[in-house]
């Protein structure tokens, strides 16, 4: 079952927030906004919308995601073009969460790029 409180960290349901974007009912319109999207994929174990929204030069065949390891929070550090008006743009952020138990982080300056009009994940930077 999906979360009430969208985990991208945005004040919105996740209904109404990243489930639009997972269910393809909108497009991430900002590098960031695929960036917390994609976040939050991973929070609820959504790995085809992973997928597709990752650059197909650097898209892994198959994506498998621990269920072990449970995302609870992003936060933003920075970005870097990736508006409406750009073709290229950087999110930094950090990713906490639980694996077993055990609270971790991480931390990725990712890339993101337009193709067909659309962002896309290109990877770290």
């Amino acid at each position: 079952m999906p979360p009430r409180s969208c985990l991208c960290g945005l004040p919105a349901s996740y209904q109404d927030c990243c489930g639009k974007l997972h269910r393809g009912e909108a497009v991430a319109t900002t590098a960031e906004q695929l960036m917390r999207s994609r976040f939050t994929a991973f929070g609820v174990g959504d790995a085809a919308y992973l997928l597709r929204t990752w650059h197909p030069s650097f898209r892994p065949a198959r994506l498998d995601l621990d269920k072990r390891v449970r995302w609870v929070r992003l936060a933003i550090l920075e970005t870097t073009g990736g508006s409406v008006v750009h073709t290229e743009g950087t999110v930094r952020f950090r990713a906490h969460y639980v694996d077993r138990g055990r609270p971790g982080e991480m931390e990725e300056h990712s890339r993101f790029v337009r193709l067909d009009d659309r962002w896309v994940y290109a990877g770290a930077i």
